[in-house]
């Protein structure tokens, strides 16, 4: 298999030379997707030295923020066109160990069709984090597996291995949520189409440089969505409308 992880970057100048290293030295075969959306710290410029020393390193340069699901979906156009068959999702920050990478494209060969890095399953942790980030992250997928009637545990988690066919079975032009809300509307995609969703543990690291992406607008975004989609979904079932 041909894999693409993709790690979007805003000021992450600190962060990504580590992140970088230790996924090049865990997964050698993985090929990097650098998706900078114009960082003013100067990350992207930082990419393009590594990309020039490592040809299994590119670079897409965004025009500017645009949130977390911009960059993924621009990610994984860049990928399919390329020809990978594999598409993971990091985080820049070493929040997302590439030391446990090699579990999550284990269970996508496998045979599943989307593979989730899951704090809350058997096995999984988070380290250094807060009690209010877990209650948020905890209840939040507690809400969205209730509302959208599936099982996954870790509904919002971003470490995740997608196959190529699964993202081409998705209408990714009608995907317009971002953050909090890009990872549960994938999910909510994938499970509508009845393709198989595997979750693996992982330890989930706080990171070490720099400040969180994660705002209130994003989390009010995501339980927003989550509520329609439920909410439109049981109304659909109801009525028998597709």
């Amino acid at each position: 298999m041909r894999v693409l992880t993709i790690i979007p970057t805003y000021n992450e100048l600190e962060s990504l030379p580590k992140t970088l290293r230790r996924l090049r030295t865990a997964v050698p075969a993985s090929d990097v997707l650098i998706a900078d959306d114009n960082s003013p710290d100067g990350t992207g410029q930082l990419a393009d030295g590594f990309a020039a020393e490592d040809p299994a390193v590119h670079v897409l340069h965004r025009a500017g923020k645009e949130g977390l699901g911009a960059a993924y979906l621009a990610g994984f156009a860049w990928g399919l066109a390329a020809g990978y068959d594999v598409f993971v999702e990091m985080d820049a920050d070493g929040s997302h160990q590439p030391e446990q990478l090699p579990t999550l494209l284990a269970a996508v060969e496998a045979g599943a069709d989307l593979v989730l890095g899951s704090r809350w399953v058997q096995g999984g942790e988070v380290v250094n984090w807060p009690l209010r980030r877990k209650l948020i992250s905890l209840g939040g997928s507690f809400y969205s597996r209730v509302l959208l009637g599936v099982r996954i545990k870790d509904i919002t988690g971003g470490y995740r291995a997608f196959r190529r066919s699964t993202l081409e079975a998705l209408d990714l032009s009608q995907v317009d949520s971002v953050g909090y809300g890009f990872q549960v509307d994938m999910l909510w995609r994938v499970a509508q189409l009845g393709l198989k969703i595997v979750e693996v543990p992982i330890t989930f690291v706080e990171r070490e440089f720099g400040a969180s992406k994660m705002s209130g607008n994003i989390v009010q975004e995501a339980m927003i969505n989550v509520t329609k989609w439920g909410l439109s979904a049981r109304w659909k079932k109801l009525t028998g409308k597709s």
